[in-house]
């Protein structure tokens, strides 16, 4: 099960979107019983990632990689969570959420009275707007043409995320206590509960006095006021806006890092924990935020986080004692040594998250002949075998880039969409479609990732045989994300994984022009039915015109999903509270349970 989304999809070493309920086992001891709630026992907890952080802004599409989302989730608060059956939880400690009409849609945000960023500073009304203002795309005046390209205009803030939703609605006011703005929708918007300020995105994370003073404005009065003074973006007359363009320019760039900044305004916190120390490439350190009370109250004082990619390195330092929870790529050989394992629980699932392989709609992929000449080459079939088959023996090829085959519309859409034709490798129908030509492809990937890289060197050998000139074009965990953004490659390996509901997660990928749109796929027709999905409320029509959306991705030779990722993390006994979670929270999504046992 795949779109159901919020509004941002998050790059991963491995991963998709989907929503489906986590199928999760448990082996290994009993925990013992929890501190009360809210309780502290204080103490370290060291967790691993396989990816290394990379920006305290995690909006961006550079910055929109798994990791990055974790720390501003553990960093920062907002008005809901997801918990781990995939349910919306309300956080009425940091804010509300109150419709105040459904036809037309209207719904105020309030934040808390006392709630403050780490350096003091109230969370407001100033946020919110700031907030709506990035990921509506209120300034956006660019025009593009049918690849994509803006020909004329700007948009301004890179925005991951998809902005249609939330374009719905009007400028908001912020209302006379300073902490509140309404939004009123010109349409319904089926994601409205969890397309802003939803914690599983990042809550509220972008300080707007810390923002008016980096773009040259007085403060964050000024900030509000050339918000609400500027003009909305009109494609047909597009301006330049240079005050917008300061804000969004430091805004798009001036959070990323792979270091602790000397600038403390830089890695502000509304959240449970704050940054305290930084390796690049290496570790980070979190500390609890001492102010933070707006919500659930972690028990653990400190949260050391290591980047290893490789699975064995994981399994090796959770034997040694040197971390306490891992999160590596699932195999069976993991599991295995997992088993072997004294005094570790494990937890094992499907992840809501799949591989897949993108082509580029330019370059040497322009033409979309040498589309279809890749897309046969690739042996899926014994992708799936080489990886995922020893763990997930049922494991198959996915055949949807909307559904996954635990989802109900999945057998629908999969006999509607074209997919048989690349059910088997066809290098001699590969050949006929490139009449001789020897095309050159760069291929993009993790190359710090054991399933990247093996998916990369099976499809690598197979184009080879059809006549392709593949580039290995493989990067460090901490430099593919940014590199997704650029024009140095040609085919990309990488996945999307979500938080389980909604459905804005499908235009985020595929509307032409957006953020997260990496390969520059345009269809006038698929933009209109994703105009359509974000205003349709009944599920079972949100299904209908996903599967429209399916057959258009297909036909247009876009390239090809791979399998779902079954999902594997594992901790000492030494701590508690971890439960498994196939979205993109992962373990963390209640790092506030997490204990040392005394």
């Amino acid at each position: 099960m795949r779109f159901g989304r919020t509004s941002k999809a998050v790059g991963v070493a491995a991963a998709a979107a989907l929503a489906l309920s986590a199928c999760a086992a448990n082996t290994g001891t009993e925990t013992p019983e929890e501190s009360a709630e809210g309780e502290a026992s204080g103490g370290n907890i060291r967790v691993v990632e396989v990816n290394a952080f990379t920006s305290f802004n995690s909006d961006t599409p550079e910055g929109n990689v798994d990791i990055n989302n974790k720390i501003a989730y553990a960093t920062h608060s907002g008005f809901n969570y997801i918990n781990n059956d995939l349910e919306v939880v309300a956080n009425e400690d940091f804010g509300t959420i109150e419709v105040l009409s459904e036809d037309p849609l209207s719904v105020k945000y309030t934040v808390k009275e006392g709630v403050s960023w780490s350096d003091g500073e109230p969370v407001d009304g100033g946020d919110l707007l700031l907030e709506w203002v990035i990921s509506s795309g209120y300034f956006n005046d660019a025009t593009t043409d049918e690849s994509g390209e803006t020909v004329s205009g700007a948009n301004y803030f890179s925005y991951a995320g998809d902005t249609s939703g939330l374009a719905l609605t009007e400028l908001p006011e912020i209302d006379d206590d300073g902490r509140s703005i309404t939004l009123n929708y010109s349409k319904p918007f089926a994601d409205y509960e969890v397309a802003f300020g939803t914690l599983s995105e990042g809550g509220i994370d972008t300080p707007a006095h810390v923002m008016a003073e980096k773009a040259g404005l007085a403060d964050e009065d000024a900030l509000i006021e050339l918000i609400q003074t500027e003009p909305a973006g009109d494609p047909e007359n597009p301006v330049e806006r240079p005050e917008v363009k300061a804000l969004a320019d430091f805004w798009n760039t001036g959070f990323d890092t792979k270091s602790l900044p000397t600038d403390p305004s830089l890695f502000l916190s509304n959240g449970p924990f704050i940054a305290s120390a930084m390796t690049p490439d290496q570790s980070m350190t979190l500390i609890r935020n001492e102010d933070y009370t707006w919500g659930p109250m972690p028990k653990v004082d400190e949260i050391t986080v290591r980047y290893i990619g490789e699975a064995p390195a994981q399994v090796q330092a959770l034997q040694n004692g040197e971390v306490d929870i891992i999160a590596p790529q699932a195999s069976a050989d993991t599991v295995e040594q997992l088993e072997g394992l004294e005094g570790v629980t494990i937890n094992q699932g499907n992840e809501l998250s799949y591989d897949h392989l993108d082509l580029k709609f330019e370059g040497v992929f322009a033409d979309e002949s040498v589309r279809e000449a890749f897309m046969k080459t690739v042996p899926r079939q014994q992708i799936v075998d080489t990886i995922v088959k020893k763990i997930n023996p049922d494991a198959e090829p996915v055949d949807s880039q909307i559904f996954l085959a635990d989802q109900e519309p999945y057998e629908e859409t999969v006999a509607n969409n074209g997919s048989e034709a690349y059910d088997e490798v066809d290098i001699e129908g590969a050949k006929e479609l490139l009449d001789g030509a020897t095309p050159e492809v760069r291929i993009m990937y993790n190359r710090d990732n054991p399933n990247r890289l093996n998916s990369y060197s099976l499809i690598a050998e197979s184009a080879a045989q059809a006549g392709f000139k593949v580039v290995d074009g493989g990067l460090g965990s901490s430099d593919w994300g940014a590199a997704l953004t650029t024009d140095t490659w040609d085919a990309t390996i990488f996945g999307w994984i979500n938080s389980g509901v909604g459905v804005s997660g499908v235009p985020q990928i595929f509307k032409t022009g957006t953020g997260s749109n990496y390969s520059g796929f345009s269809s006038a027709e698929a933009d209109k039915l994703m105009d359509e999905l974000i205003v349709t409320t009944d599920p079972a029509e949100q299904e209908q015109i996903q599967i429209q959306i399916d057959k258009l991705i297909w036909d247009s030779r876009y390239g090809l999903p791979l399998f779902q990722v079954p999902g594997v993390d594992a901790h000492s006994d030494n701590v508690t509270g971890m439960e498994y979670m196939p979205n993109q929270t992962g373990v963390w999504w209640n790092f506030w349970d997490w204990q040392v046992v005394q």
